[in-house]
């Protein structure tokens, strides 16, 4: 992953970094790009970082009015990938069927962040200009090389704050594309559960106090 000179971007993903740009037209050229290889980045955690509070940030002024609700709604948009649907659509069940402080929720216009697919040869990635407006990019030709279902629940877990960790075994959802294109394993283990539950317990507290207290 690398970053570009896009002010506040931060980009982290399944393969290298894409910079920060406008959104790829839905009916985008079919499956010709080369497949990305995935490799890891020593600014992984701070995009990852960035994400997550960008999404946290959107979440957290939305949900200032109810702070006593037991686990927070982060709303996605997949309106721009149709051709990735039934995979974000699997990867929103596994994460909500994984945790328990979060809950991924579709909708349209608006959500906290949203899915978008094209041809990049940087492959898929996750990205976010800092202000909640975080988006993940499904490149074709990765989806193709690798299990589809892993790389957009991969790619989720960035929204939700975990960090890329590619020397890991094919059991670790973040190991990404480490384990190779054999390895289709699309749930997070029992300690990415457990991660995501903590930060989104502790840490969306901290969101949304500052929230309320921007409102007064």
């Amino acid at each position: 992953m690398k970053h570009r000179n896009t002010a506040l971007s931060a980009v982290m993903g399944l393969g290298l970094a894409a910079a920060l740009g406008t959104a790829i037209p839905a009916q985008a050229a079919p499956h010709t790009a080369t497949a990305a290889q995935f490799v890891g980045s020593d600014h992984g955690s701070a995009g990852t970082k960035a994400f997550f509070e960008a999404v946290m940030k959107s979440v957290a002024e939305k949900q200032a009015a109810h702070p006593g609700a037991a686990s927070v709604t982060v709303v996605y948009d997949a309106s721009q990938a149709p051709s990735f649907q039934s995979e974000i659509s699997a990867s929103a069940q596994i994460w909500n069927s994984s945790v328990s402080n979060v809950k991924l929720q579709s909708g349209s216009g608006g959500g906290d962040f949203s899915y978008r697919e094209g041809n990049d040869p940087q492959g898929s990635y996750a990205s976010t200009d800092g202000h909640g407006s975080g988006y993940i990019f499904l490149d074709y030709a990765q989806n193709q090389e690798y299990s589809s279902t892993r790389v957009v629940a991969h790619e989720t877990g960035h929204v939700l704050g975990l960090p890329d960790h590619y020397e890991g075994p094919c059991s670790e959802l973040m190991s990404g594309g480490g384990p190779g294109p054999s390895c289709t394993n699309p749930n997070p283990d029992a300690q990415e559960r457990s991660n995501v539950d903590s930060l989104w317990q502790n840490g969306f507290a901290k969101a949304l106090h500052k929230a309320v207290a921007a409102q007064r």
